[in-house]
């Protein structure tokens, strides 16, 4: 058994959880749910090999919270209703079984929702719709419509929606939350200066900008209470713009991340082109590390990490807590027992696993895996 990348196999307290390792799952789109939002037994079997795996914990694909404007895409799986609760339970108890730890990702797919069957719009910050066109991968096409620009009634449901799904998460026996404030979904178009123009205390300033995510995690909280996990993830590229950067660099991640410490959150997870390289300029912090030292809070990195002495190099200097992979880990669901017992790392293969449809493939529940 190798034992050179020790710190990855560390475990860690968050809250009232003992994390059996550093490897994290990565949430990733994957339209395979019931057409009303039910988890399913192909889902099962799908995290249950992460666990099998040997990854200590598992972050769920974005989940919608509410049958309003949440939903993002047609085979969404959803966590709005108690039907929807009950049909995850399986998965958690599977994966539990299993020794890993699994989180709920819950997403308002703003702007970029291209599938909602309870809504015949979508609602952002303002009326300003994506960059780019549809997402072919995840069953869109052609460009976005505009959206309706948000209420504060409507601000008011969102937030009651994640709060409703958070105690759902909680009921079906879920180890923690995390709140999707990424990738241009509706949190972070909060946070996105040009899709973001209102003249309201949500608008303007970048301070002001996170004042709607902090709102959210608060009710969140009050949702679940004290000793349940809850997170957020924070990005600055989109699924329609890759190379969105903020526009103040690092002083905007210092007011962020700032202000995200200042809740109740129990972890940030931030994502990036890479994990390791500065992320605002030359000379300048990670995101991660951005993420680290203004917040105070432990700190998932994500974003090419699948080498094991990259990733752990990143663990012992303290520039990250945890490692979440995705693509790495869809192409090797054991990818921390490869690691433990010297076997490759196989390079992801694009066109077998997402083509035609990023739903999951028969062919990968098939694949033997190192438990």
């Amino acid at each position: 058994m190798n034992d050179t990348y020790h710190s990855l196999f560390e475990k860690l307290k968050i809250n009232n959880k003992e994390l059996p390792n550093r490897y994290v799952v990565a949430p990733m789109t994957r339209i395979s749910a019931e057409n009303n939002g039910l988890a399913n037994k192909t889902m099962e079997q799908y995290y249950n090999r992460y666990a099998k795996g040997g990854f200590g914990t598992i972050i769920t694909e974005g989940v919608y919270p509410d049958e309003e404007f949440s939903q993002g895409y047609y085979h969404q799986p959803g966590l709005a209703n108690e039907e929807q609760m009950k049909s995850w339970k399986p998965i958690v108890e599977s994966v539990h079984a299993n020794g890993s730890l699994i989180i709920a990702q819950l997403m308002h797919a703003g702007s970029q929702s291209q599938g909602n069957p309870h809504a015949d719009h979508s609602i952002a910050p303002s009326a300003v719709k994506p960059k780019k066109d549809m997402v072919p991968l995840y069953g869109g096409e052609g460009p976005y419509p505009v959206p309706a620009g948000m209420s504060h009634e409507n601000m008011k449901q969102v937030k009651h929606g994640f709060g409703q799904a958070a105690k759902h998460a909680k009921e079906a026996g879920f180890d923690g939350i995390e709140i999707h404030g990424a990738n241009g979904y509706l949190l972070d178009e909060f946070l996105t200066d040009y899709m973001n123009l209102r003249e309201d205390q949500y608008g303007g300033a970048t301070k002001n900008r996170v004042l709607f995510l902090t709102e959210v995690i608060l009710h969140v909280r009050k949702a679940v209470g004290k000793e349940f996990m809850v997170g957020i993830r924070i990005s600055q590229g989109k699924v329609t713009d890759a190379d969105h950067r903020w526009a103040l660099g690092e002083n905007d991640a210092e007011t962020i991340f700032t202000e995200l410490g200042d809740t109740s959150l129990d972890f940030i997870h931030v994502t990036d082109a890479s994990g390791t390289q500065p992320s605002f300029g030359e000379g300048s912090k990670s995101i991660a590390e951005a993420a680290k030292h203004y917040s105070g809070l432990p700190t998932i990195a994500n974003g090419q990490l699948q080498d094991p002495e990259t990733a752990s190099s990143l663990i012992k200097e303290e520039k990250a807590d945890l490692v979440s992979l995705a693509t790495s880990a869809l192409q090797n669901p054991d990818l921390p027992h490869r690691v433990l017992y010297n076997k490759e790392i196989k390079p992801f293969d694009f066109d077998s696993i997402m083509l035609p449809k990023a739903n999951i493939k028969e062919h990968e529940l098939e694949k033997e895996i190192i438990e």
